[in-house]
């Protein structure tokens, strides 16, 4: 590694079956590496234009109101500069997650249909007032499937996409009620967060099968669901309202044979083996500050693939470019014996990371991690 700013040549193009072997823990030539978010600048940089990141075009899905994302008139990044970056780096899969926030409307005074105002669901008349525009939004998430897919056809590619539902227990807290409010409604008001979550499901539901029909090629629902020292709800509360509802909604998807990542930040030590019974593959990000990786391994990689751990703060943002290299090289070495393993940094590729050391990551898991 000559030129700390170059992305070194690597073996095996990218490739979905390389992705989906992983993801079963099945034999491959090479540690995959994957980021579900790659910010504007790195891909700037990476491919000598600008192509936005890789979530948009224009701006971010997962920052903001719903009324801000509205706002910003959301376009995924194009497909021909997802393909570029993706054969530049290695990457086997395309996450296109501009659906990630459930589509909660209301009417306003002038009979339009317009975003519901953040943390504006106090109580059942709220909720009573809101629709989830599903046709809307399944509509636009289909057009965009099919243009990914007709680029990668035209291209001959093989790399693959990847999508999920839209987020249940997140959506509530975050953009629909406000999160120390929708921890006392889970208390005092339990029937009404079943109702929405029920709600939501009717909305995730139909997206999933839009989404099957379209056909992908690996299912990313995300929900982040805990912090650093456990999760957000009681375990037992989670698996009443929650568990069940995920279960049903990854039935049809592993009835079809595809893949799932479950994608959240936090400690999921209450909840990995209920994970695992209900049929998800893979957990992203092991969040480095909540998950002794060493020990998912040790404990769950049997049942489970991994994704991630690659920490953003150190050695990626604050470490040096050796750092980063011992870093990866470590990961390997417990993660790579009997497969299962997709390299990925704890949460995105951020503006903030120095580039160089983002190169010396996959040129680190290029050299090392082979079979």
């Amino acid at each position: 590694m000559s030129n700390i700013n170059i992305i070194n040549s690597y073996i095996g193009k990218p490739d979905k079956a390389r992705f989906i072997s992983a993801l079963k823990r099945e034999s491959v030539d090479r540690v995959p590496n994957f980021d579900v978010l790659i910010e504007d600048k790195h891909v700037e940089k990476i491919l000598g234009r600008f192509a936005g990141n890789t979530a948009s075009y224009n701006s971010s899905p997962s920052k903001g109101s719903l009324e801000e994302i509205d706002n910003a008139n959301i376009q995924p990044m194009k497909g021909e500069d997802f393909v570029d970056l993706c054969e530049i780096i290695g990457q086997d899969v395309m996450l296109l997650h501009t659906n990630i926030w459930i589509p909660f409307k209301i009417i306003d005074k002038n009979g339009k249909l317009i975003n519901l105002p953040a943390h504006s669901i106090k109580s059942r008349q709220d909720f009573k007032k809101t629709v989830i525009d599903s046709g809307t939004q399944i509509s636009n998430l289909v057009k965009q499937i099919r243009g990914y897919k007709e680029v990668i056809r035209k291209r001959n590619s093989k790399i693959g996409i990847a999508v999920g539902p839209g987020i249940l227990l997140q959506t509530l807290y975050e953009i629909v009620v406000g999160i120390n409010d929708f921890m006392i409604m889970c208390y005092e008001e339990r029937d009404l967060v079943e109702d929405m979550l029920d709600v939501e499901m009717e909305h995730c539901i139909k997206t999933t099968m839009a989404i099957l029909d379209e056909g992908i090629d690996v299912f990313f629902p995300a929900d982040d669901i805990a912090f650093k020292t456990g999760l957000f709800l009681p375990p037992g509360l989670m698996k009443e309202i929650w568990i069940p509802r995920m279960k049903k909604l990854i039935e049809p998807v592993k009835n079809k044979g595809i893949p799932i990542i479950f994608h959240s930040d936090g400690n999921l030590d209450e909840i990995v083996k209920d994970l695992i019974a209900i049929g998800i593959d893979c957990l992203h990000p092991l969040d480095p500050y909540s998950i002794d990786y060493k020990e998912y391994k040790k404990k769950y990689g049997n049942n489970l693939s991994f994704a991630g751990n690659i920490d953003i703060e150190f050695p990626l943002a604050k470490g040096t470019t050796e750092d980063v290299k011992k870093d990866v090289i470590e990961h390997l070495k417990i993660m790579m014996p009997g497969g299962g393993y997709i390299l990925s940094s704890s949460h995105s590729i951020v503006n903030y990371i120095p580039f160089e050391n983002f190169v010396v990551m996959l040129n680190t898991v290029h050299e090392y991690g082979l079979y």
